[in-house]
């Protein structure tokens, strides 16, 4: 598959380093980039970018048929509070952006700092939680994060992502505002 990683932060540089050990074919695109010929080529597309910045790049191009990842969590600019939550969430806001895609939530509670590592902690895999309505591209990226070399964990419809979004939030204050460091991940454990 070739997959289009729009935004080149810490988040999408990350996630072309790890994604780049699979077998597929992976790119970087900036949002200045010429994003419609990334989408257009492109089987996967990784929102990695602000959740502010969505409505931009699904205005760039045709996301018809392309399973489109959001790993954003939408928190204000202070870090504080989440933009969106309980009602709704990024992942169904970026849906209704780009109508005709299959948009997934996954990645979005993993700190940038794992993707130069081996992707465990106390030599567990770290999970990703993906959620989406269509269940092909659910497990077509629970596949794709199996190959990275995550645990991926089903979480159901893309509604999840209403709950998924304040776990990334919840994440981000225990490693910064509360001095855990970005070592961290959440973990479920599920009785054998």
């Amino acid at each position: 598959m070739k997959i289009a990683i729009i935004g080149n932060g810490n988040v999408g540089s990350g996630l072309a380093n790890i994604l780049s050990k699979t077998q597929h074919e992976v790119g970087t695109f900036g949002r200045a980039d010429d994003v419609a010929k990334a989408v257009t080529e492109a089987d996967i597309v990784i929102f990695a970018t602000p959740y502010g910045a969505a409505a931009e790049i699904a205005d760039q191009a045709d996301f018809t048929g392309k399973i489109v990842i959001d790993v954003s969590n939408p928190v204000t600019e202070d870090f504080s509070a989440l933009q969106l939550g309980t009602t709704t969430s990024a992942a169904e806001a970026i849906a209704a952006l780009v109508p005709g895609a299959f948009v997934v939530k996954a990645f979005n509670t993993i700190f940038a700092q794992h993707y130069a590592g081996d992707l465990k902690l106390d030599g567990q895999p770290l999970q990703t939680f993906v959620a989406a309505d269509d269940e092909t591209a659910r497990d077509t990226v629970k596949t794709l994060a199996a190959e990275a070399g995550f645990e991926p964990v089903d979480a159901g419809p893309l509604s999840t992502a209403r709950q998924l979004e304040p776990l990334g939030f919840l994440n981000i204050q225990f490693g910064y505002v509360h001095g855990k460091g970005t070592e961290i991940a959440p973990r479920w454990q599920f009785a054998a």
